[in-house]
């Protein structure tokens, strides 16, 4: 486990942050594409027949395509050492020590820098001011 400096963690975030905005984009795009995808399902239910195959396919195939690319972005962050917990909020963690023990530098997107702590057990609710 990588454990990171305040420094080390806040030298990380703009990388981070462009990782987790283009991973937050990816993910709105499959959820509409799985939108479309379970209408038109919903739709042939009746008689069996879908309407167009062809772009349907199209569609399935760019939601495998991006499901794959959040899949690299967040092979990135563990490669990084830090800890996504959560993509809709944007939050993430930096493992690193406090008083001899390891904890979480917190931060969520929208704030200018890393400025909260938290327990390993604590989650976000037990954040800290540093």
């Amino acid at each position: 486990m990588t454990l990171f400096t305040l420094d080390e963690a806040e030298a990380l975030l703009p990388r981070a942050r462009e990782e987790l905005l283009a991973m937050q984009a990816c993910k709105a795009q499959v959820d509409a594409l799985r939108g479309d995808l379970g209408h038109a399902v919903g739709a042939s239910a009746g008689n069996g027949h879908v309407k167009d195959e062809a772009t349907l396919g199209a569609k399935r195939r760019r939601a495998e395509s991006l499901v794959e690319e959040l899949n690299e972005r967040l092979a990135r962050f563990h490669e990084w050492g830090i800890e996504l917990k959560d993509l809709d909020e944007g939050l993430l963690d930096f493992p690193s020590e406090r008083d001899g023990r390891v904890v979480y530098l917190c931060w969520k997107l929208g704030e200018e820098r890393i400025a909260f702590w938290h327990d390993v057990d604590a989650g976000f609710a037990g954040r800290q001011p540093l």
